[in-house]
C-alpha cells in the first residue's frame, strides 16, 4: 500500500480524535499559550503554527464560549463518517496525479458509484450527476430539457424562449423558494412558474390535484406556452406525503413533459417491500437523492439520477463534465458505499422506517394526540384508503395535540379556543415540540407548520436517525414524555378562559389576549391612581409589573412566570406558563392582585415619605436659622470673636437655652434631642419595630396555588402591606423608679413582678395615649 495513503488516513483519524475530544495537549512548543476565538490574528504569523496549534484554533471555533448555554444537537460521526471525510482528503491527493492516471481513476470511481446507486434505487439505465447543493441537479435537468425542447437554444439563446414561453409546474407543497430559485438560475420570469394546488375536495389534502393539473396544462398550451417540466414529491418537505406518481407519469407522457421526483421517501426504494405510490418513482425521467442524511454520511454530495440518450445535450446542460477533477465529487460517496455494503445501507433505511412505524402505532393509543391522517373529521372511505396507503409509504410521522371543545368535562372550558382560535392550539403544539426536542434530543423531532393542520410535531428518522443514532428506546422515551405532557396541555387549554374570568373580578388586573403564548395567559397590573399624567403612569406601570414578576418568581410554586416572548408586542406584562390539574385559579388571581396592590402602596408610601422629608428639611432649616439668631442674642457679639470668646467663656461660662433637634420619620415631625441623651439606644430601637406580616400555614411539601381538602389550606400565601404603627414614646416626666431602671440601678419595686411598662390595662378601661412633648 502507498505509504502516503496510510499516513493520510492516520493523520485524519488523529485530527478527528483531537477535534471531537475538545482537549488538545500542547506537545510541541508548550510555551505558547492556548488560543481562543478572540486570538485570531489578522496577518499571517511570520514563523507559522504547528499542527497542534492550528487544530486548537479550529476546536475553539467549533466550541465557542458563547454557544455553551445553547442546546446543540451534535451529529454522530462513526467510522462510516470518517470514510466520507477521508474521501475529501483523497480527492485532493488524487488530483495531483498525471492526467492519464487521473482520468482512468476518476472514470472508474464515477462509473462504479453510478452503477451502485442505480441498482440500489431500482433506476435502470440511468446516469448520475453529483452536486453539493441539492437544488443544483434540478437546475441542470431544466437546462437539459430546454436544450431538448428548443432545438436552436444553443445558438439563439433566450430569444427562442420568447416564441413559446416555457412553463415549470410544481406542487404547492414543494420546498419554499424552489421555483423562484429555478427561474433565477435559468433566467426565466416568474410567470414561467405554475404552482399546482393540492386536492381540495377529493383525495388527500397533501397530494397534487391531477385533474386540475391537466386543465392548467391545456390552458397553457392554448395560450401558446410550452409545458416544460413537472416537479413532483415522493415525500413532501413538511409531512412526507407522496403524490400520485403513476397518474402524473401518464399525464406527462401524454403532453411530453419531463417528470422530476424528489423527497425523503425515495430512500425506501432500497427496501424489499415498497408501496405502489413510491415504486412509480422508478419510471420518472429524473430524481434527486440525498444519501448523506439517510445514511449518516457527512459532507457527501447529493445525486441526481436521470435518463437521456444524447450525451452532447447532457454536456451542454452541465450534467456531465470532461474535467476529471469534477468527477472526484463522487469519491467520498464511493468510499462510504463500499464501507457500508449493500446490507449495511438497507439496514439503515429499514431501521429508520421501522422507527417511524413504531411511533405511529404508539401514538394512536394516546388521547388528544392526532396524526396527520385523522386531523380532518369529514372524509370519505376512498379518501381514508388513500390516506392509509400514503401513510404506509411515508417514513415521516406528523402529529399534534388536538382537543375537542366537548372534552371540557372536568370543570374547565375550551370553547372558543379549539374551534374558533387555532392560534392557541398552534402555540401549545409549538411548546410541545420544543419541549420534546430538548427532553428526547436523540429522537430528532422538530416543529413544522402545515397549511391545513397548523403547527405540528414532526418525526423524520430518515433525515435524523443515522446522524443522531436514534434507537427504539428513544421512541419509547418520546411516547412516555408525550403522555406526561398531554394532561398539562389539556389543563392549560381548559383553564385559560376560567383564569380570564377570575382575573376580570379584580379592577386593577387586566387580562391580555395573547393567543401565541403557550400557557394560562398574560396579565397586567394597572395603577389605580388617577392623578398621574401619561408619562408617569407608564413609568409606574413598568415599575409595578417588573417588581410583580420578580416577587412571583420567588414564590414556591410549580407555575412559571416570565416577561413573555422576546418579540411580543405586549410589554409590561406577566406571562403565566402551563397549568396543572389541581391549580387553584382563584388563589392565583388573588395572590397576583394582592402583590400588585402591595407594590403600588409601597410606592405611595415612599412618595409620601419623600414629601415629608422635604418639608422636614425646610422646617429644620428655618428652626436652625432661628436658633442661630437666639444664640447670637443670648451670647452677645463679643462671644462671636474667636480670641475674645475663649477668654470670656473661661471667666464666665454660658448656659445656652437652644435645644437640639431630631427628625422623626415615622411621625414626620422635628423633636428635641433630650430623650435621646436620657434613654438608651436599644430602648429607641425596640419602640419603633414594625409589626410582622402574617403568613398562611401550608401542609408539608404543599406548593402554592394547589387545591386541597380543607378550604383554609387552599388559600395562597400572600404578603400584605405592613401598616406603620405609632412608635413607642417615653413620657417627659417619668416615675422615679423608671429613671433608676434606665440608669442601671436595681429597683426593689420590680422584684417578682412585671415592670409597670409591661403591665396591661385592666379591662373596661381605655389606654391613654403616650407621647413626647
Amino acid at each position: 500500500m502507498d505509504p502516503t495513503l496510510v499516513e493520510m488516513g492516520s493523520h485524519l483519524s488523529d485530527a478527528m480524535k483531537i477535534l471531537e475530544s475538545g482537549q488538545i495537549e500542547m506537545e510541541q512548543d508548550p510555551g505558547r499559550r492556548r488560543l481562543s476565538w478572540r486570538d485570531i490574528p489578522g496577518p499571517l504569523q511570520g514563523d507559522g503554527h504547528n499542527v497542534g496549534t492550528i487544530l486548537q484554533l479550529v476546536q475553539n471555533l467549533m466550541h465557542d464560549d458563547e454557544d455553551q448555554q445553547l442546546p446543540r444537537r451534535m451529529q454522530y460521526v462513526g467510522e462510516q463518517g470518517h470514510m466520507a471525510l477521508l474521501g475529501h482528503s483523497l480527492a485532493a491527493y488524487i488530483s495531483v496525479l498525471d492526467k492519464d492516471r487521473l482520468r482512468k481513476l476518476t472514470t472508474r470511481i464515477l462509473s462504479d458509484t453510478t452503477l451502485w446507486l442505480c441498482r440500489l434505487f431500482r433506476y435502470e439505465n440511468g446516469s448520475a450527476y453529483y452536486h453539493e447543493d441539492d437544488r443544483e441537479g434540478l437546475v441542470k435537468v431544466c437546462r437539459l430539457v430546454i436544450h431538448t425542447r428548443y432545438e436552436d437554444y444553443s445558438t439563439e439563446g433566450f430569444t427562442v424562449l420568447s416564441v413559446k414561453q416555457p412553463v415549470i409546474y410544481q406542487s404547492a407543497t414543494c420546498r419554499p423558494g424552489l421555483g423562484q430559485h429555478l427561474c433565477s438560475q435559468l433566467g426565466l420570469p416568474l410567470s414561467s412558474l405554475c404552482t399546482v394546488p393540492c386536492n381540495t375536495m377529493f383525495g388527500s389534502q397533501h397530494q397534487m390535484d391531477v385533474a386540475l393539473l391537466d386543465k392548467l396544462i391545456r390552458d397553457d398550451m392554448e395560450t401558446g406556452k410550452l409545458p416544460l417540466i413537472l416537479i413532483a414529491n415522493a415525500g413532501t418537505p413538511g409531512a412526507g406525503h407522496t403524490d400520485k406518481l403513476g397518474r402524473l407519469k401518464e399525464l406527462c407522457g401524454q403532453y411530453n413533459i419531463w417528470l422530476h421526483v424528489e423527497g425523503v421517501n425515495l430512500a425506501t426504494l432500497v427496501l424489499g417491500q415498497i408501496s405502489s405510490t413510491v415504486i412509480a418513482a422508478t419510471k420518472c425521467d429524473s430524481m434527486t437523492l440525498t444519501p448523506g442524511p439517510w445514511l449518516g454520511l457527512p459532507a457527501v454530495p447529493a445525486v441526481t439520477l436521470y435518463r437521456h440518450e444524447d450525451p452532447v445535450l447532457s454536456l451542454a446542460a452541465g450534467l456531465t463534465s470532461s474535467q476529471p477533477v469534477e468527477k472526484l465529487r463522487a469519491l467520498p460517496l464511493w468510499l462510504s458505499l463500499q464501507y457500508l455494503g449493500h446490507d449495511g445501507i438497507v439496514e439503515r433505511i429499514r431501521h429508520a422506517s421501522h422507527l417511524a412505524q413504531r411511533l405511529l402505532e404508539q401514538l394512536k393509543s394516546l388521547n388528544s394526540i392526532k396524526t396527520s391522517d385523522v386531523l380532518h373529521n369529514e372524509i370519505s372511505l376512498l379518501e381514508a384508503l388513500s390516506m392509509v396507503e400514503d401513510e404506509l409509504s411515508s417514513s415521516v410521522v406528523v402529529f399534534k395535540f388536538y382537543q375537542e371543545s366537548s372534552s371540557a368535562s372536568s370543570g374547565g372550558s375550551v370553547e372558543g379556543y379549539c374551534s374558533g382560535e387555532r392560534e392557541v392550539q398552534d402555540s401549545l403544539n409549538r411548546w410541545l415540540g420544543e419541549q420534546l426536542s430538548v427532553l428526547v434530543s436523540n429522537s430528532g423531532v422538530d416543529v413544522v407548520e402545515l397549511e391545513d393542520e397548523g403547527v405540528c410535531v414532526r418525526f423524520n428518522p430518515l433525515m435524523t436517525a443515522a446522524a443522531l443514532g436514534t434507537q427504539e428506546s428513544d421512541v419509547s422515551m418520546l411516547v412516555e414524555k408525550l403522555s406526561e405532557m398531554v394532561p398539562v396541555l389539556s389543563c392549560t387549554l381548559r383553564f385559560r378562559l376560567d383564569f380570564r374570568e377570575e382575573v376580570l373580578q379584580y379592577s386593577a388586573l387586566r387580562y391580555i389576549e395573547e393567543p401565541s403564548w403557550a400557557g394560562l395567559g398574560a396579565i397586567r397590573y394597572e395603577p389605580r391612581r388617577t392623578d398621574l399624567d401619561e408619562g408617569k403612569r407608564q413609568q409606574e406601570l413598568e415599575r409595578i409589573n417588573t417588581e410583580l414578576l420578580k416577587k412571583l418568581k420567588e414564590l414556591d410554586t410549580d407555575l412559571q412566570f416570565s416577561s413573555g416572548p422576546e418579540f411580543s408586542e405586549e410589554k409590561n406584562c406577566v406571562f403565566i406558563g402551563m397549568a396543572v390539574e389541581d391549580l387553584d385559579l382563584a388563589a392565583l388571581a388573588e395572590t397576583i392582585a394582592s402583590l400588585g396592590r402591595e407594590i403600588e402602596e409601597s410606592g405611595k408610601l415612599l412618595e409620601n415619605m419623600t414629601e415629608v422629608v422635604r418639608k422636614g428639611i425646610l422646617e429644620a432649616e428655618q428652626q436652625l436659622q432661628k436658633a442661630n439668631e437666639e444664640k447670637l442674642m443670648e451670647e452677645g457679639v463679643l462671644r462671636q470673636i474667636p480670641l475674645v470668646s475663649s477668654v470670656i467663656n473661661w471667666f464666665s461660662p454660658v448656659q445656652s437655652s437652644v435645644k437640639g433637634r431630631t427628625f422623626n420619620l415615622a411621625a414626620g415631625s422635628l423633636d428635641t434631642t433630650d430623650p435621646i441623651y436620657s434613654l438608651k439606644a436599644q430602648m429607641s430601637k425596640e419602640g419603633t419595630s414594625d409589626s410582622p406580616t402574617a403568613t398562611v400555614k401550608r401542609l408539608p411539601g404543599q406548593k402554592l396555588f394547589r387545591r386541597s381538602g380543607a378550604s383554609s389550606d387552599s388559600f395562597s400565601e400572600t404578603s400584605s402591606v405592613s401598616h406603620l404603627e405609632e412608635p413607642f414614646k417615653v413620657p417627659e416626666h417619668m416615675p422615679e423608679h423608671m429613671e433608676r431602671e434606665l440608669e442601671g440601678s436595681h429597683d426593689p419595686l420590680c422584684d417578682g413582678e412585671k415592670c409597670p411598662l409591661e403591665q396591661r390595662v385592666p379591662e373596661g378601661q381605655e389606654e391613654e395615649p403616650v407621647s413626647i412633648r
